[in-house]
């Protein structure tokens, strides 16, 4: 009986140190994504981006994600992600449409993701109120200073990444896990710091932001295949 509690208590030790040395290989390869971005080397951004997100992706892999349902839908979210990772690092207006597909997808990955863990449908509700407000702000904005082959992607963008932190709240009240919570919200706040870095207002100070909310949400989504 010792032995197997030494050999289990050895095995959770190795996945705490393994999730501690990932976690870290993916906030050095942000920060070297963020320098590249910044210094407008495109080799540094193309080694580390999709470096990054393939580390996401071995977090969720690493946290049981092939074990549940829920764990599934997620894992296919940031597979899909990464994908979109990848087809927004060239300026290519069909790469960048692409890509605006590919995490399109991806939402709706985590979306159904939500639904297989379990929502309350009148919290999912009473978030679509203050979410489609701001849904309908923020496409209003954008729309005016979009491209006319754009519009429509990203109205579809706006109203599937709303649907999604709705059914976010949803799951929280659910689960009453926080992560149900930050992961879409930050995920949200990053796709705005995309939107106004493309169509509005480009800079640096849009990924200073943006990649930091991006990555800590998928974070939170890979750490999330625990909760099932």
């Amino acid at each position: 009986m010792l032995r197997g509690m030494a050999r289990h208590t050895a095995g959770e030790l190795f996945r705490y140190s393994g999730d501690v040395l990932i976690v870290w290989l993916i906030v050095a390869l942000v920060a070297a994504l963020l320098w590249s971005e910044g210094k407008r080397w495109r080799p540094g951004v193309w080694l580390t981006k999709p470096l990054a997100s393939a580390a996401v992706v071995a977090l969720a892999v690493q946290h049981g994600a092939l074990e549940s349902t829920y764990g599934r839908w997620i894992l296919a979210g940031l597979l899909i992600c990464w994908l979109g990772d990848v087809l927004l690092i060239p300026h290519d207006k069909a790469a960048f449409r692409a890509g605006i597909l590919s995490f399109l997808v991806g939402h709706l990955f985590y979306s159904a993701a939500f639904v297989v863990y379990g929502v309350q449908a009148r919290w999912v509700l009473v978030a679509v109120i203050p979410l489609g407000v701001i849904a309908w702000v923020v496409g209003r904005g954008l729309l005016r200073s979009v491209d006319p082959a754009f519009r429509t992607p990203v109205l579809a963008y706006i109203l599937v990444i709303s649907g999604m932190l709705a059914l976010g709240v949803g799951a929280w009240a659910d689960g009453r896990e926080m992560v149900f919570l930050a992961a879409p919200a930050a995920f949200y706040l990053s796709d705005l710091a995309v939107a106004r870095n493309r169509f509005l207002h480009p800079g640096f100070v849009n990924r200073l932001v943006g990649l930091p909310l991006y990555y800590g949400a998928q974070i939170l989504f890979a750490w999330s295949v625990t909760l099932r």
